[in-house]
């Protein structure tokens, strides 16, 4: 700042030495004029000069130095009261920006509220007509084309679901209801929801649970094993997928699903659970939408879930959860 304060100052700082090397100049060439006494009183003014400067530095840039340290916030009261009249000129533009921008962000939020409450009713409103879809395609004859439509409504269906939980995630802790969640429906019942896609590809399930129960958010763990499973499935071929659980070393239960698919390569898997994220061997690959994964990675982080991957090419890909301790939800969570 005191780099910042000389050069605003340069101007005045050059004309009061210049003024200073004329009385020399003066002194030097009119000899009724004595120089060692005119020089006596040139070291005494910049002296004098350089203490103004340095008493008037802090008082000068105090008001700059708290606008410095603004966090870019509301808040204006954590700037000092302007002390000079172009102080007060900045002072009173930053006053009127912001009630300008906070206006305009309330305006903005509101409207981004309606459109999700709009949105949210849509998906809600979409649901009756799939559900009636779902039992008009149960009662057809044909089969082979009946399965067919069943993979399809379940594509949609899954859309539609993600879409859903996406707009949800921003407030999952006024959604959360933590207690002890038994794996073994929950997986079947999200297998048995991609029965007619497993059949199409001919794609099994080896389910080993030996640990039955985690402390988590049953509906949340339930969004992000879907992810785990649709991905899984979409991204195998005629294969099992290994859902397992366990205890590791450090007492914490785990929940890994594991396929045999075309895998990830090592330079995508720190980017997996990035938003948009597809794939930078298979970019133009129209099943890939890169937003599972990422909203599966944030609803286990809002329920302090540890999320693991270990993927090779052509072997497949593995993805483990880590639950929490009891502790840590009462840490995490404030329960």
């Amino acid at each position: 700042m005191i780099r910042n304060y000389l050069r605003e100052r340069l101007s005045w700082i050059l004309l009061v030495i210049a003024l200073q090397l004329l009385l020399l100049f003066v002194a030097a060439i009119d000899r009724a004029i004595p120089f060692m006494p005119m020089l006596y009183i040139v070291f005494l003014s910049l002296l004098l000069f350089g203490a103004f400067l340095l008493i008037r530095y802090s008082k000068e840039t105090r008001f700059y130095q708290s606008l410095a340290a603004w966090d870019d916030t509301y808040d204006l009261s954590v700037i000092a009261a302007p002390e000079s009249p172009f102080e007060g000129v900045v002072m009173n533009r930053l006053s009127e920006q912001t009630d300008k921008f906070r206006k305009e962000t309330s305006q903005l939020v509101a409207q981004l509220e309606e459109e999700k409450d709009d949105l949210m009713s849509w998906i809600h409103e979409v649901k009756t007509p799939l559900t009636a879809m779902r039992l008009m395609i149960d009662r057809m004859s044909d089969e082979p084309l009946k399965e067919q439509l069943r993979v399809e409504w379940l594509r949609i269906h899954l859309l539609l679901d993600r879409q859903l939980h996406q707009k949800r995630i921003p407030f999952i802790e006024n959604d959360l209801y933590i207690e002890q969640v038994k794996l073994e429906p929950l997986l079947f019942q999200e297998i048995r929801e991609l029965r007619a896609w497993c059949l199409l590809k001919g794609i099994g399930f080896d389910v080993n649970l030996p640990v039955q129960e985690v402390l988590t958010d049953a509906k949340w763990l339930a969004f992000i094993v879907r992810q785990l499973l649709t991905n899984a499935v979409k991204y195998s071929e005629a294969s099992d997928i290994r859902v397992e659980s366990g205890i590791s070393p450090e007492g914490h239960a785990w929940l890994g699903v594991s396929d045999g698919g075309r895998g990830i390569d090592a330079k995508d898997l720190p980017r997996i659970f990035d938003k948009g994220f597809t794939s930078t061997r298979n970019h133009e690959d129209p099943a890939a939408t890169g937003m599972g994964l990422y909203l599966a990675k944030k609803a286990a982080d809002s329920l302090a879930i540890r999320m693991g991957v270990e993927s090779k090419p052509g072997e497949g890909t593995a993805f483990t959860l880590h639950f929490p301790r009891s502790n840590a939800y009462i840490h995490t969570l404030g329960m």
